[in-house]
């Protein structure tokens, strides 16, 4: 019988607060999602210190959960939303030490874009496979939250495993060490979080996941500049960022803001990609520039930048990331174009 979210619901109104009350009726739990056999919430504290005093509830509303008939799994995450200050510190500064990055990776590479539909998590997953074939041990770490997608073009759908509780055993394709938050969400699921959520998420994916040893890891980052970046520049060690960009008029100006809010974290830019440069006929071999033509390359000249190459646009490309096998991983023409990137990189020591 499968447990109901009016059970789950009953169980946390009967889970006491630290300082009076329940979970339920001090509004601590957010983000409630029960789905087959899954149970996962986050309870969002309003100090540092609360969320610490949270610890004993979090273990009790696990054990009651787990009690539940038809409960196979609960996650249960704890964060911090801090707020207002009133004695002059500056809203929304991280009080970290520093920048830092998992143990036994030596380069993290951030791939972002200005707008959305530009293909870029295509190209962290080829790039991913690319270096790989080249003898790098790679990591590639799914950062866009809402929209997970690196699952589908790794051809990957299980779940990872946690032998204590709190270390994730990350998953392997083509080569490549791969970690998203869709492995542990129906693929239908909308991730539904505010701020201070999506931070501990990200902070999780990165800081409890078993790496190991990797030459580089490649970020796939959701578009914009939002939360996600923020917190990923400010509270990451980055080699660098690569912003990908069609060479479209509208694209170029969202690419532009990606660049920007890069200089303003202090992040280099290693450079950037032309995706969707252009479209090659298969029948008749003609060469279309739907997008426009060069426009990425020349935005890479004005900004003093590296312009690492132009992609094509491919159907290829789109069969093989449906499918779950990154074009990279084969031969031919666009196998190639994302090895010559991938060279480039290693030749100037970022991968």
């Amino acid at each position: 019988m499968a447990v109901t979210r009016a059970q789950v619901e009953g169980v946390l109104g009967a889970v006491a607060a630290p300082g009076g009350g329940t979970l339920a009726s001090r509004d601590l739990v957010r983000a409630l999602a029960v789905a087959e056999g899954t149970v996962r919430f986050v309870l969002e504290a309003d100090t540092p210190e609360l969320s610490r005093a949270l610890e004993p509830a979090r273990a009790d509303a696990e054990a009651r959960l787990r009690a539940l008939p038809g409960v196979d799994s609960v996650q249960i995450l704890v964060t911090t939303h801090a707020p207002p200050q009133k004695d002059g510190v500056k809203i929304g500064r991280h009080a970290d030490a520093g920048p830092s990055r998992p143990a036994g990776v030596d380069h993290i590479i951030a791939v972002g874009s200005g707008k959305g539909g530009v293909g870029k998590s295509t190209v962290s997953a080829n790039l991913a496979v690319a270096l790989a074939r080249q003898g790098r041990r790679v990591g590639l770490l799914d950062a866009d939250i809402y929209g997970p997608s690196i699952p589908r073009m790794m051809g990957v759908n299980r779940r990872p495993s946690s032998p204590d509780g709190k270390t994730i055993l990350p998953l392997h394709a083509h080569g490549v060490t791969v970690m998203s938050i869709g492995f542990m969400l129906p693929e239908d699921e909308a991730v539904i979080w505010r701020g201070p959520m999506l931070m501990g998420a990200l902070q999780q994916l990165m800081t409890q996941v078993a790496w190991g040893d990797l030459d580089v890891m490649i970020v796939d980052m959701p578009p914009g500049t939002g939360d996600i970046q923020l917190s990923l520049c400010q509270k990451t060690d980055l080699t660098g960022a690569i912003v990908v960009s069609t060479p479209q008029d509208v694209a170029l100006l969202d690419a532009r803001k990606a660049l920007a809010a890069f200089r303003t974290l202090k992040t280099p830019v290693l450079g950037l990609v032309e995706n969707m440069s252009s479209y090659i006929c298969p029948s008749c071999g003609h060469e279309s520039h739907l997008f426009g033509e060069g426009g990425v390359r020349r935005e890479a000249e004005a900004a003093g930048l590296p312009f690492l190459g132009a992609l094509p646009l491919s159907l290829e490309v789109r069969v093989a990331g449906d499918t779950g096998t990154p074009i990279a991983a084969g031969d031919g023409p666009m196998a190639e174009a994302y090895g010559t990137i991938a060279a480039r990189l290693v030749a100037n020591g970022f991968a």
